[in-house]
């Protein structure tokens, strides 16, 4: 435990400095924010494809849903600490730097930042101080099979960090950026919204019961567990729908005129 969240604890602040470093270097004529916001994608793509291979390892490890374990499933849950607490601040970092390179008036304040990004940094509280407890102590030896779903929602992120760094580059009318699009779009609705019901159909199956039943056959608790996890996810996705709409509609209006 003490050695993975050392692990963390330099991992993700190192190869942040590294990207950064390797940026600046290469790209000159970006700023240092260009290069900071840039380096906290590649982290976050960095922890997510970390995440989605350990939870395919689990899941693929658990025949039985319920009761089959898997090192990994306490393990990586170490791992990921560190990497939230470096993102809250690398949110933080970057938000001071955007404010700064606009010469906006008003000065980046914690009560601001707090404030424009109290979803996401609601989200981190909540796995820091709610999801990690329940992963590591209070289910017992029970659900690595869960945890593993609950890492492969990390999928997406790749794919949402490459379409931020498109749009910080002004590639948005590239070809890569509305394939890049696709892929978010789907892996977000696969592995964030639908991946909530594939865990309820493989508990139904080794209870024998159907989707429908489960809800009504698990503790209570489990089911509002899953509406707040599920629940920003839902407004996540609508708003990157409609993104998508105004970016069809904006190219169909180029391309009629």
């Amino acid at each position: 435990m003490l050695l993975t969240l050392a692990w963390g604890s330099l991992f993700f602040p190192g190869l942040f400095a590294l990207s950064t470093w390797a940026l600046r270097r290469s790209r000159p004529e970006w700023t240092y924010a260009d290069c900071v916001m840039i380096s906290t994608r590649v982290v976050s793509s960095v922890q997510a494809v970390l995440a989605t291979g350990s939870g395919i390892v689990i899941i693929r490890s658990c025949s039985n849903v319920v009761s089959d374990r898997h090192w990994l499933a306490r393990e990586y849950v170490w791992f990921l600490i560190p990497y939230m607490i470096y993102d809250s601040c690398a949110m933080y970092l970057c938000d001071w730097c955007r404010t700064k390179d606009q010469n906006l008036r008003r000065t980046l304040t914690f009560r601001n930042f707090l404030s424009q990004n109290r979803l996401m940094i609601t989200h981190h509280m909540v796995i820091l101080f709610v999801l990690v407890p329940v992963a590591q102590r209070l289910r017992g030896d029970l659900g690595d099979f869960f945890v593993g779903c609950i890492f492969t929602a990390e999928l997406s992120t790749p794919f949402v960090s490459l379409g931020r760094i498109l749009i910080q580059l002004k590639q948005q009318h590239t070809l890569l950026y509305k394939v890049n699009g696709i892929l978010t779009l789907t892996t977000f609705l696969c592995c964030r919204i639908l991946l909530f019901p594939f865990m309820y159909w493989a508990y139904g199956q080794h209870q024998g019961l159907s989707l429908l039943q489960v809800p009504f056959n698990i503790p209570f608790h489990c089911n509002v567990a899953n509406a707040f996890l599920i629940a920003p996810q839902i407004y996540w996705f609508s708003l990157l729908c409609k993104k998508a709409v105004r970016l069809f509609d904006t190219a169909q209006t180029k391309k009629e005129s």
